[in-house]
């Protein structure tokens, strides 16, 4: 058998709370064109000019609020992945950000250093989802690093798995205890937004998405990379395993930048008129990320829970994403090979 490593790749956080590298990070993330995606020059006058002075500081305080003493959550979960992952695979497995660090570029150069008889490297996206501004972002982005530096190793990449059952299985295993213990009027499924040109510049066929109220149900060549399609039926699919009835359940999307349109409903509105319907005991699950970072635990957990407690709300939690739990290490590694 070939020598095999696998590289896990994540988003990415700014390297401390501070403004100046809180900054650093918006700058590197939101001037991704698959991100913002308009031309360049408008690009950096938004970024720079007007989105980046303003929210840095903003962001950088509600990163003080989930930062722990190891560092960034997000970096210090994918960290304890990557080693329980490794001990199951029985290879060596290494993780890069798609910004900030570590780079696809210093990974890389270690595994070329620390096993100079690598022979493939399997690329594993940690976004169930395809979306431009996540997968295709991160996949891109490695591959043009791998190509650029020249390496021996091949790279293969992990597809989407949004619909697999290792992935279902694992988030209707961290869900279920909760149903089990308590009573909630709704479970809450909500996954990260993204402004619906995407959903239509990622259209292959370039007639079937956002054409219909049911597109996402009718088979399609343009399932294969679409977010919307893709969120629907992750849903759809661990509410069957939890043996939710379709009126247990609510999807929506959070996270909105901008005055575009984004796909709906909202996360915040949703939360904010759940009350006023007689929904006043809520569960919320963001299988979009499978990592908690700041999405999951500030705008999820804390503001989340502002929003609906403050329209009337009386019970009010949030499940844990996947993180480091053995289940999901055993499920990568399944993947990976």
């Amino acid at each position: 058998m070939s020598k095999q490593i696998i590289l896990l790749t994540n988003l990415g956080s700014p390297n401390s709370t501070s403004v100046k590298d809180v900054r650093r990070y918006l700058n590197e993330f939101l001037m991704d064109e698959r991100v913002i995606d308009l031309p360049f020059i408008g690009r950096f006058l938004l970024v720079r000019g007007i989105i980046s002075p303003f929210r840095a500081p903003k962001s950088a305080a509600k990163y003080r609020t989930i930062w722990t003493d190891e560092g960034s959550p997000l970096i210090v979960i994918t960290n304890k992945l990557a080693k329980k992952v490794e001990k199951v695979a029985q290879r060596p497995v290494y993780f890069c950000m798609r910004y900030g660090d570590p780079t696809p570029m210093s990974v890389l150069k270690r595994i070329e250093s620390e096993h100079p008889d690598a022979e493939e490297v399997i690329l594993f996206p940690l976004y169930p989802h395809y979306a431009m501004s996540s997968y295709e972002t991160a996949v891109a982005h490695v591959e043009n690093v791998y190509n650029e530096g020249r390496f021996k190793f091949r790279l293969k990449t992990t597809a989407p798995y949004y619909n697999h059952s290792k992935y279902i299985h694992s988030l209707a295993v961290t869900i279920r205890p909760y149903l089990e213990d308590q009573q909630y009027d709704q479970v809450l499924f909500s996954y990260h937004g993204v402004p619906e040109r995407h959903i239509l510049k990622s259209d292959a066929t370039g007639s079937h998405c956002l054409k219909g109220q049911d597109c996402c149900s009718v088979a399609s060549p343009a399932h294969a990379t679409c977010y919307r399609h893709q969120v629907f039926e992750t849903t759809r699919l661990v509410a069957r395993e939890l043996g939710l009835s379709d009126d247990r359940f609510t999807l929506s999307f959070q996270s909105r930048l901008g005055r575009d349109k984004w796909l709906s409903p909202a996360t915040s509105d949703v939360l904010t008129h759940f009350p006023e319907k007689g929904i006043k005991k809520v569960l919320v699950v963001s299988p979009a990320f499978v990592s908690d970072c700041l999405e999951t635990l500030e705008e999820i957990h804390v503001e989340g829970r502002e929003t609906f407690m403050e329209a009337g709300g009386k019970k009010y939690d949030t499940v844990p994403c996947l993180n480091d739990n053995d289940m999901w290490a055993q499920a990568v590694a399944e993947l990976c090979l």
